[in-house]
């Protein structure tokens, strides 16, 4: 593995598990759209936004250049894709 992202909210702040290899990791933290006292309509709604922010973020990723994929710059370059 050469990239780890954590996408919890929750879960800045945590230390990662270690990973065989020491990749860089990115923490792209977005809000667990099951928390709350919702309907299932306002949840579904919610899950569809996180899974197009993801997906923005992924499509910035895929489409970056190879010089700022090396694994010396990846994390910095990956943490700082914010897909708005």
């Amino acid at each position: 593995m050469d990239l780890i992202i954590i996408v919890c909210d929750n879960a800045a702040g945590e230390l990662c598990p270690v990973w065989p290899g020491h990749p860089a990791t990115a923490h792209w933290g977005y809000a667990d759209p099951s928390e709350g006292d919702c309907d299932d309509a306002h949840k579904l709604a919610r899950f569809r936004q996180t899974l197009l922010a993801i997906r923005r973020r992924q499509g910035l990723l895929i489409n970056l250049p190879l010089d700022q994929l090396k694994p010396a710059v990846m994390q910095r370059t990956a943490r700082n894709l914010t897909g708005a």
